[in-house]
Parts: structure tokens; sequence; C-alpha cells
């Protein structure tokens, strides 16, 4: 795994739950501003999908982006999250 993967990883672990960030967010974060499309692509490939919760993070545009069981889950995912953490918190 790439030095890079391993910061965008950590950076999406820091990635509040209910909340989401967008892919160029991600990338700033990770001190490489113009890498939205790496990160995207890091994500994709995402070992542990529910322990590095890449489903946070989202197209500047505000739609879902891709997930490995696909953007209906995704979709799901964030509301049940959301839901969740406005009980908790």
């Amino acid at each position: 795994m790439s030095f890079f993967a391993k910061k965008v990883y950590r950076v999406v672990l820091g990635i509040p739950m209910g909340e989401v960030r967008t892919y160029k967010w991600v990338a700033k974060k990770t001190g490489r501003p113009k890498a939205s499309r790496a990160v995207a692509n890091i994500l994709k490939k995402n070992p542990l999908p529910l322990i590095i919760p890449c489903h946070r993070v989202i197209r500047k545009d505000g739609s879902a982006g891709g997930y490995l069981w696909g953007k209906k889950f995704k979709k799901r995912l964030l509301e049940l999250e959301k839901t969740l953490s406005e009980q908790i918190f």
C-alpha cells in the first residue's frame, strides 16, 4: 500500500459518523489538493469498507459516487448513520 493511500485512509477514518466529505476535501487534507480522482481510485480499493468509512466520501456535486456494494447501499448506509448520530449525539 502506498504512502498516499495510507494518508487517504487516515483522513477518511477521521470523518465523523453521520457526516460526509467530498473527494476533493480528502485530497486537500492529504496535502494533494488536485488528487481527487486518485482519492476515488484508492477508496474504490478499500480493503475494509465498514472499518474505513469510504461511504462517507461523496462527489462535489453532492451525489453519492461509487461504492463497493453499489450506490443504493451507500445512500442507505449514510441515511442510517445520520439517523443514529442524531439519536446518539
